[in-house]
């Protein structure tokens, strides 16, 4: 198997009994063992109105991530020109943004943002277009991004639909998937972006990444166990109730529905949870049928010290499909 870059997407999950100021060290620290073992990238997440998320004001995160490391790329959504020239300008050009059409959050929240999430999604192809004209800056440009016009701020479209495979192919832009929580497309928008690609100034050929769960640790029932935190935190999500990422319990059987447990389960297909052997022989076939050109693994898991094993475990893995 063709040796691929495997990147990380960090929530900052807020844990019960923890604050937002625990979160964002943890962050930088789970950023730092990232760069140590090789990782390509290291994006947050965009959410808003959410207690159980530090990550939502993306572009100061980032750069608390990238002053505290030293090769890693750090990136995440944000549309503001400047903010992203100002990034490049104090960490040089290993700061990625990504764009997508939803702001991340409910209407509600949404309104207090100022985004209207139909319009806003209407509009969404020119936004882009406009962003990449601030960084290209022509000369005959009268609003001009400062810092930013002239800068190389690699752009992403994020999304999870066929959407926006089609408007990355048509913009020749790089694509991320979000099977993490959203698998239905996935190889329905794989195979419109690459067979619709057309070269563009920034990318020659496709280049798609995935973004699945992924938690390894010595044992299967240690992985599952750890992954309970992130099952309660959806289920809590989808009875629309979010909240703290809680602590992982022995058996979910009694804290869900086996209604909520089908839900999750579809939603969350694409979660790769348990010891090394048996997360790579899951993996394997996986990166076989679908080809990626890079795979993001979110690993949201209560216990620092088992997100970083996890990290260094699934290094391993990586190692060995490589070499495969």
């Amino acid at each position: 198997m063709m040796a691929i870059p495997f990147s990380i997407l960090d929530l900052s999950p807020i844990v019960e009994g923890a604050t937002a100021a625990d979160a964002l060290r943890n962050s930088l620290a789970l950023a730092r063992e990232a760069e140590a073992l090789g990782y390509l990238r290291f994006w947050l997440a965009e959410h808003h109105n959410m207690p159980g998320i530090a990550s939502a004001a993306t572009a100061v995160v980032i750069a608390h991530v990238a002053g505290g490391t030293s090769s890693i790329r750090v990136g995440s959504g944000v549309v503001i020109a400047e903010q992203f020239g100002t990034l490049v300008s104090l960490y040089g050009e290993r700061i990625d943004l990504g764009l997508g059409r939803a702001p991340g959050t409910d209407p509600v929240t949404a309104r207090a943002l100022r985004r209207d999430l139909v319009g806003s999604a209407d509009q969404f192809p020119q936004d882009v277009l406009e962003l990449q004209s601030y960084f290209a800056a022509p000369a005959d440009q009268v609003t001009r991004a400062v810092p930013g016009a002239g800068l190389k701020v690699p752009i992403w479209l994020l999304g999870s639909s066929l959407y926006s495979a089609q408007l990355a192919a048509l913009l020749g832009l790089p694509f991320a998937f979000a099977a993490h929580f959203a698998p239905e497309l996935l190889l329905q928008a794989l195979a419109i972006y690459r067979s619709r690609f057309t070269p563009s100034a920034q990318l020659a050929r496709p280049y798609a990444m995935i973004c699945v769960n992924l938690i390894v640790a010595d044992t299967e029932r240690a992985a599952q166990r750890l992954f309970s935190s992130h099952q309660q935190a959806f289920t809590h999500l989808r009875r629309g109730r979010p909240g703290l990422l809680p602590p992982p319990i022995d058996d979910m059987s009694s804290f869900w529905s086996e209604a909520e447990k089908a839900m999750i389960a579809q939603s969350m297909r694409y979660s790769f949870v348990g010891s090394m052997a048996s997360v790579r022989a899951g993996l394997a076939p996986f990166l076989e049928q679908t080809q990626p050109d890079e795979l993001m693994v979110n690993v949201h898991v209560f216990d620092q010290i088992a997100r970083r094993r996890s990290l260094a475990l699934t290094a391993e893995i990586r190692a060995g499909l490589s070499g495969a």
